[in-house]
């Protein structure tokens, strides 16, 4: 019966958790992108995360036009995650270095797969809505083009077909394999890689 609510406990936690970790990690990426501010799930993001990160702002500045507050928050977020996934789950307290290390890990790959399954996203809505003035899928594909752009000028389109996000995919999954191979070495445990979001089939 403890093993039952230690269960519940750790699910919660790491659902909540990782939810959490997505707005903040979509409100740095929406910002890296400079996407629309005004857009309804723009603002719905940015008054999920506000709360701990205006106060956060004050002691980690930005640099070089990059919210360094939101990625400082999404590592706390996962190290929090961590720990406390650890006490429920009966491990005892994580080393609090290791967990932190683990967290940028783990927030990394969270990146990852959101680019990833973004990039699926948008290629099947293309297709099927070309046209469509949605604002998740306007949103989606601000968000995309830091990722996309770089490698569209290295590959561009064959006739009126874009090949270049075939190389992004290809690229997001070597990133993913490398950093597979990182949380090995930092001896990352299973539930902890498992709390993250990866890309699928990895």
């Amino acid at each position: 019966m403890v093993n039952t609510f230690s269960n519940i406990g750790v699910f919660l936690l790491a659902t909540i958790g990782i939810l959490y970790l997505f707005a903040v990690l979509m409100r740095f990426l929406l910002q890296l992108a400079r996407a629309d501010f005004y857009n309804p799930i723009s603002q719905g993001i940015v008054k999920v995360t506000n709360a701990p990160l205006l106060p956060l702002r004050k002691v980690v500045p930005g640099m070089f036009g990059v919210d360094m507050a939101s990625l400082v928050l999404a590592v706390l977020v996962g190290w929090l995650m961590i720990l406390g996934c650890g006490l429920l789950a009966g491990v005892g307290l994580i080393n609090p270095l290791s967990a932190l290390l683990w967290s940028l890990i783990g927030c990394t790959m969270t990146v990852l797969a959101i680019v990833f399954v973004g990039m699926l996203v948008s290629i099947v809505f293309s297709w099927i809505a070309p046209q469509s003035g949605h604002p998740a899928l306007m949103l989606l594909r601000q968000l995309l083009e830091p990722f996309c752009a770089p490698v569209r000028r290295l590959i561009p389109p064959l006739g009126m077909i874009d090949i270049s996000p075939i190389f992004v995919f290809i690229l997001l999954t070597v990133a993913d394999k490398l950093l597979f191979g990182f949380a090995q070495m930092a001896n990352m445990p299973q539930f902890v890689y498992q709390l993250f979001w990866h890309i699928p089939g990895f």
